[in-house]
């Protein structure tokens, strides 16, 4: 089972072999991006060390899962991530027996930033008990869709909620969604130029002899709650319509957003997404 570990943006999973606290999209150096046009923020790595830790600590687990986008520049490193990112890591090892990282969209060159020990999973995802996870900027492995329940990062979700004077709010919020499993198989074996002679659940039991399964998708928070986020329910500008649809599984439509529940830090169930649509 995993459960969320309210008021924090991370989560536990509990099977019979192990403890794992889950986190996603740290974005260490995130501060870099400001200072280039000229906004100094000092590092607030220590921030995100002290709320991990503390986590850590209160529930003892065995495994540190962090579902990609640790650092925060894309291709290259920084100079002010060559000394967070170690030192961030060192200090986390002294807690946790074992780290692992799915790779995200912002982690190219991460693996010299990393101490001995931290494992690195390619961005395809990881299946933990009956649990699938993967980052979310790239399609998923085919293996994860015999889990019922997915879990992934990447999207920063947030809404925005406007009251009657006009002020408005930004929030994180826990996405849980349901799934069309069969059209996931149907858009995975499009992609990968298999052809469907019958219906899409056949034909992917054929292809990896896996039947599909996945009817649960959650959207995880990220962990560090300085950055922003695309509001779910915005519905002009920028943000509206395809904007806010990020990553090739969303894209593929099984994931009813529509329909999905949002959920505040602390647990508030705000309503579903099409509800919260004229609140932004």
């Amino acid at each position: 089972m995993i459960t969320p570990l309210w008021p924090h943006s991370a989560a536990l999973l509990e099977t019979q072999k192990t403890r794992v606290i889950v986190v996603a999209d740290l974005h260490i150096g995130w501060e870099i991006a400001l200072s280039e046009k000229g906004i100094y923020v000092p590092t607030q790595t220590s921030k995100l060390l002290s709320k991990l830790t503390s986590l850590i600590l209160e529930y003892k687990p065995e495994k540190l899962l962090i579902l990609g986008d640790v650092k925060h520049t894309v291709a290259k490193t920084e100079m002010r991530e060559w000394q967070d990112v170690p030192k961030f890591f060192s200090e986390v090892k002294k807690q946790v027996p074992e780290i692992c990282v799915i790779r995200g969209n912002h982690d190219g060159s991460l693996e010299p930033l990393l101490p001995e020990g931290v494992e690195i999973l390619p961005s395809t995802g990881l299946i933990i008990g009956d649990v699938g996870f993967f980052h979310g900027h790239q399609w998923l492995s085919p293996a994860l869709l015999k889990c019922k329940t997915l879990v992934m990062g990447h999207v920063h979700p947030v809404v925005a909620l406007r009251d009657s004077v006009g002020f408005r709010m930004i929030r994180q919020v826990w996405v849980r969604a349901d799934c069309d499993g069969e059209k996931l198989a149907a858009s995975l074996l499009q992609k990968h130029k298999i052809k469907i002679e019958t219906d899409a659940g056949a034909a992917f039991r054929k292809r990896y002899r896996i039947t599909p399964r996945f009817s649960k998708l959650f959207i995880m928070p990220s962990f560090n709650d300085f950055l922003g986020g695309k509001p779910l329910n915005e519905t002009k500008g920028r943000y509206a319509g395809s904007g806010m649809i990020i990553g090739p599984v969303l894209r593929s439509e099984a994931v009813d957003m529509k329909q999905a529940e949002l959920y505040l830090l602390d647990g508030t169930f705000l309503g579903v997404l099409s509800q919260l649509e004229n609140f932004s």
